[in-house]
């Protein structure tokens, strides 16, 4: 799983974009104040930093990115609400490898985000998320198990992605649903019975038992 820092001062897009970020099966860690983002930076070993330009603590992006550039090559998206063309510049010309202004477009954030990553990264573009033996892979659609595999739809899918970046949690079924309808796959909570069957199955087919685990009246747990 990706790892991604968000560095923003304001508490309320910082959130924002947490949640944005963590509902589309990317692992989260935030800061608000500049100096603290180059340790962070060292000790959490991120994949991809979205890094804005105004932050308290006496340094700006520009300098942190600099200061950043000078140990790794990790991808770094400015997004700002200073969006002149000198502010876009520097932000390049500086080591960043992208620049998004405020107010910005969910979905063309998070585009540039993953085709940013690919781009670094494409070795870990197919290995997946593994648990107890079960490979998912979102990029193919498919569970793998012992060399056997199965195709999932989008919704099965993405319910097993919740599931497993909550591994070891009981997951609610409001949660579930939540989290689809965050993503505009709206179901409901017989449909949700409905693909929880249908995933099962399918483990069931690849060799899986118990996999997905029912805990009466909480939810599900992996």
């Amino acid at each position: 799983m990706f790892h991604v820092l968000v560095v923003e001062d304001d508490e309320n897009i910082r959130e924002e974009l947490a949640l944005l970020l963590r509902n589309h099966g990317y692992q989260v860690s935030v800061c608000g104040e500049s100096d603290r983002v180059v340790r962070r930076v060292q000790t959490d070993a991120p994949h991809l930093i979205l890094l804005d330009i105004n932050l308290p603590g006496g340094e700006d992006g520009f300098h942190l990115c600099s200061q950043i550039r000078g140990f790794t090559k990790i991808p770094i998206i400015f997004v700002t609400s200073r969006n002149t063309d000198m502010d876009e510049l520097n932000s390049i010309t500086l080591g960043g490898d992208d620049f998004i202004a405020k107010p910005y477009n969910t979905s063309i954030l998070l585009a540039r985000v993953a085709s940013l990553l690919k781009r670094a990264y494409p070795e870990t573009e197919t290995e997946g998320i593994t648990h107890k033996g079960v490979s998912l892979h979102t990029a193919a659609g498919k569970l793998e198990y012992e060399g056997k595999s199965e195709e999932l739809t989008k919704n099965e899918m993405k319910i097993l992605h919740y599931l497993f970046v909550n591994k070891g949690k009981i997951v609610s079924r409001g949660d579930i649903i939540e989290y689809l309808w965050d993503n505009e796959m709206y179901v409901d909570d017989n449909t949700l019975s409905v693909n929880i069957t249908r995933i099962r199955a399918k483990l069931e087919h690849l060799g899986v038992s118990g996999f997905i685990v029912t805990k009466r009246g909480r939810g599900y747990l992996i």
